[in-house]
């Protein structure tokens, strides 16, 4: 993890030096501020376009794996522009215009089939074992009332959901 956060301060110290080095400091300045601001315009805009496609969804009206893509695009475009810098303010921009979640929804419902497997498994075995009954209390000391539990090995299957 370590590593990885060195590489993205590497990267986005050369794409600054780079830009400001090309266009001057007070521009680079100038066209982080104004990606800050596109990215704010887009943020909302698409936040309320993926919102109606959830709820599209929802109601039956689109496809949910097309709406959850869209929405997980959405969601790590919106965290890239949180994060300071160049290249990750164009890569939230990116994920942020609907011509590119278009053109990347079909890698992320790909991503998806191949992951849903494993964490299928992986939750089944999470799962308790349910045994249906109820809770039967003796007083202290008395005998019990005289009732008698039969248990069978169906009694010990895994319930179906």
């Amino acid at each position: 993890m370590f590593a990885l956060f060195i590489l993205y301060v590497i990267i986005e110290v050369a794409a600054l030096v780079a830009v400001g080095s090309a266009i001057g400091v007070l521009w680079t300045v100038l066209l982080l501020l104004a990606g800050s601001a596109l990215g704010l315009i887009l943020v909302r805009s698409q936040g309320k376009r993926v919102m109606e496609g959830l709820r599209a969804a929802s109601r039956g009206e689109r496809s949910p794996g097309v709406a959850v893509a869209d929405g997980v695009l959405f969601a790590i475009g919106s965290v890239a522009l949180f994060v300071p810098g160049l290249v990750t303010s164009v890569f939230g921009i990116l994920l942020l215009m609907p011509v590119t979640r278009w053109a990347l929804r079909p890698l992320v419902l790909l991503a998806a089939a191949r992951w849903m497997p494993t964490v299928a498994a992986t939750t089944s075995r999470m799962r308790p074992i349910v045994i249906d009954g109820e809770v039967a209390t003796e007083s202290a000391g008395a005998p019990s009332s005289a009732r008698i539990i039969e248990l069978d090995g169906r009694d010990f299957e895994k319930p179906t959901r």
